[in-house]
């Protein structure tokens, strides 16, 4: 079972860091439309449009990779303080009630709503360039997917720590600076 779940992590990791230079796009088209808005007083036409796909590219795609990290926000004021096996069986319910009805309709919602927008070649309507956006709707259900799948992922790793009390290890990427800190305080 360890195996699928970092598989799973594996996969959402890799394409996490691959959606993370959507940053680097989105910061440098930024930097060069100011630049030829301000100074050289040429707007572009494709600028906003390109700005708002990465945006949404970045925020769609950053759901699977956070869930992966264990980096979602959590009110956990009185989870933290129940034993592991509690905080996993309150973690499975939690998945089963509230996650997988909310991921699978964004699965498929965002199903239709990309094949209406293949099926006509959908452009924006925001700008006169006229921008595709069909290919970036196709990423509402992938990231539908990439969570379910994550999800299970999740699901696995409660059915582990109600088993044996601890959590499973996570496959680390990044961490917080808090953390890093944190970290070297303790050892100090």
């Amino acid at each position: 079972m360890t195996s699928i779940i970092h598989a799973i992590e594996s996969l959402n990791i890799w394409i996490g860091r691959a959606f993370g230079w959507c940053i680097l796009i989105l910061t440098l088209s930024v930097a060069y439309e100011v630049f030829v808005r301000y100074v050289l007083n040429s707007p572009t036409v494709w600028a906003f449009d390109m700005m708002v796909q990465m945006y949404g590219a970045l925020f769609l795609m950053a759901g699977p990779y956070a869930l992966a990290q264990d980096a979602h926000v959590r009110a956990d004021v009185v989870y933290r303080l129940l034993p592991v096996r509690w905080q996993a069986r309150i973690d499975i319910v939690l998945y089963i009630l509230f996650f997988f009805p909310g991921m699978v309709a964004l699965f498929w919602f965002g199903w239709e709503i990309a094949s209406d927008s293949w099926r006509y070649k959908e452009v924006s309507w925001n700008s006169p360039a006229r921008i595709q956006i069909y290919f970036f709707k196709t990423l509402i259900p992938l990231a539908g997917a990439l969570l379910i799948l994550q999800g299970l992922s999740e699901c696995m790793r409660c059915i582990l720590a109600m088993k044996t009390g601890r959590w499973p290890e996570r496959m680390e990427d990044a961490k917080e600076t808090e953390d890093i800190l944190a970290q070297q305080a303790k050892n100090a």
